[in-house]
């Protein structure tokens, strides 16, 4: 059982890592946009290992800000917010892990489906979410156009969650078409 919960939190580093790299690519549009392409392999993660390794993930993925050295910190408070809360959120898509493994298991494609775009809705809301209170309480004096820092982070958070979400649930919905067993780990 130890080396069984070993080999699932070792996986969710590598999946951590790989959600890092991945934020290396250049998706952004100004200062305030991008589409977070981490979201993909941690939501995937997330679907596969169920709830507690998917917030594990996450949130590893968010200390791995620090490690890289690409933390924006204005304060204690907002960093708590932006590197671990919101990572760690992703990890709620692991909510609907056991409905999608058992509906790959039952061939109930459909079903599979619309479970794979809950959850990567419930992950990618879930972080932006704390984006959101983060960008309206601590970034709110960057806002651009003359908007409310509320209404800008509203906006900026809200459109970069749209699109993270479409490319997430584009790529998640391909590769279970593709090769839906890939959600299995291994023994299940």
């Amino acid at each position: 059982m130890q080396n069984r919960q070993l080999r699932i939190y070792l996986e969710g580093t590598l999946f951590a890592a790989l959600g890092m790299v991945l934020s290396w690519i250049p998706s952004g549009i100004g200062s305030s946009f991008s589409v977070s392409l981490g979201m993909i392999p941690l939501t995937f993660y997330a679907i596969r290992r169920g709830l507690g390794p998917g917030i594990f993930a996450g949130f590893l993925w968010g200390i791995l800000h620090f490690v890289t050295g690409s933390v924006y910190m204005l304060n204690v408070y907002q960093v708590i917010i932006e590197y671990t809360i919101t990572y760690a959120s992703i990890g709620l898509a692991g909510f609907y892990s056991k409905d999608i493994l058992e509906g790959i298991r039952n061939q109930k494609g459909k079903r599979v489906n619309m479970t794979i775009v809950a959850a990567v809705l419930v992950g990618a809301a879930a972080r932006y979410f704390w984006h959101f209170i983060a960008g309206w309480i601590f970034w709110g004096d960057y806002a651009l156009w003359g908007l409310s820092a509320f209404t800008f982070s509203l906006v900026m958070n809200g459109l970069s969650m749209i699109s993270t979400a479409l490319v997430t649930m584009i790529v998640l919905l391909m590769l279970y078409d593709r090769s839906p067993l890939i959600f299995f780990p291994k023994g299940k």
